[in-house]
């Protein structure tokens, strides 16, 4: 497959191929903007073994692989449903002629569950799996099962920015790790310490407004939840902005052409401030980025043993989170990170 321009990934291709063609798992460890979600999938294409069935490439948010699916698709020339598809909770999009198909976490472990031995799949992708989730354990632990028992033909790939590759390389039978290059710019970080005595959305719409008066471009903010992102609009709405910035919620229940406006490259003229969950902290590019605005927390699910259910915390981000986030500014130019803490 030829592309228009080149990505960092296309450098371990061939190391990837020829991994892939002798051992049945490996880890693929590449920063983001190198490609890794969106290209490495369709260099599987044509190896003699993908031939056996579909590659599986697991995303953990909806919108990721929805995004994914339509980026591989353009690709390729193609409409979604084609060559490439989708399969995510209420929604779908795959043909007879389809080859690589992104599921969510979930959409995967059901099916694992109708079908432990994956008839009809020739690999399974495990993207973001720095991630960690029940979800997304629960269908590695079962696809390493699978693979043993039933399928030693499967392949099982983990792709991340920030994984720690050793363990999973471990899990995964002491399999060959493959490191790629990035394409990042600089980015420099800015730490705005907020006092305990200020409402985390106050805090941020105030930066935020700091941030369009300091730097050009658009802006990504990334707070806890619904709730949040609700409180900051209205604190803008209210800030009476410039008319020719807009303000666009982004999270996995927003109906989908909504996301795709949020997601859309602002007109010339104009700036926008993306107000995000944790749902664009990995596998998506959001045209036109250059500002990030980090609260530093964000909802995990968290098991409770008294009630026997997952319930959401909103907990501090992680450091890879972090770095995931700080690092959507210099995906396509420098940038700048807003960090709502002390250095």
């Amino acid at each position: 497959m030829q592309l228009s321009h080149a990505l960092p990934i296309q450098a371990i291709l061939p190391e990837v191929c020829a991994s892939l063609s002798q051992a049945s798992n490996l880890v693929v460890q590449a920063p983001p903007g190198s490609g890794k979600t969106t290209v490495l999938p369709l260099a599987l294409l044509d190896e003699s073994w993908s031939q056996q069935g579909r590659i599986i490439v697991l995303e953990p948010r909806r919108l990721a692989a929805r995004m994914a699916a339509k980026r591989m698709a353009d690709l390729l020339g193609e409409a979604v449903g084609e060559t490439v598809g989708y399969r995510v909770r209420l929604d779908s999009k795959v043909g007879p002629k389809t080859r690589i198909e992104l599921n969510t976490d979930g959409v995967f472990l059901r099916r694992l569950q109708r079908d432990p031995e994956l008839k009809g799949v020739a690999a399974v992708l495990f993207d973001e799996c720095h991630e960690r989730g029940l979800d997304s354990d629960a269908s590695l632990a079962l696809c390493l099962e699978a693979q043993a028992a039933l399928r030693p033909d499967l392949r099982l790939v983990a792709m991340s920015a920030t994984l720690d590759a050793a363990p999973f390389a471990k899990l995964m039978g002491d399999c060959a790790v493959v490191t790629g290059a990035g394409q990042s710019y600089p980015v420099e970080t800015r730490w705005r310490a907020i006092s305990p005595q200020i409402r985390l959305d106050a805090a941020v719409a105030g930066v935020v407004q700091d941030a369009l008066l300091e730097t050009e471009g658009d802006l990504l903010v990334f707070l806890p939840g619904v709730a949040e992102i609700r409180r900051v609009e209205t604190l803008l709405a209210e800030a009476r902005l410039p008319a020719s910035i807009s303000v666009q919620p982004l999270y996995g229940d927003l109906p989908g052409a909504q996301q795709d406006e949020a997601l859309r490259p602002s007109p010339a003229g104009r700036r926008k401030v993306v107000l995000s969950t944790s749902i664009a902290e990995s596998s998506l590019t959001i045209e036109g980025v250059r500002v990030v605005v980090d609260s530093g927390y964000m909802r995990q699910p968290r098991f409770s043993p008294s009630t026997g259910m997952a319930k959401l915390e909103t907990v501090r981000v992680s450091q890879a989170s972090a770095d995931q986030r700080r690092g959507r500014a210099g995906r396509l130019g420098p940038g700048i990170c807003y960090r709502l803490w002390a250095e």
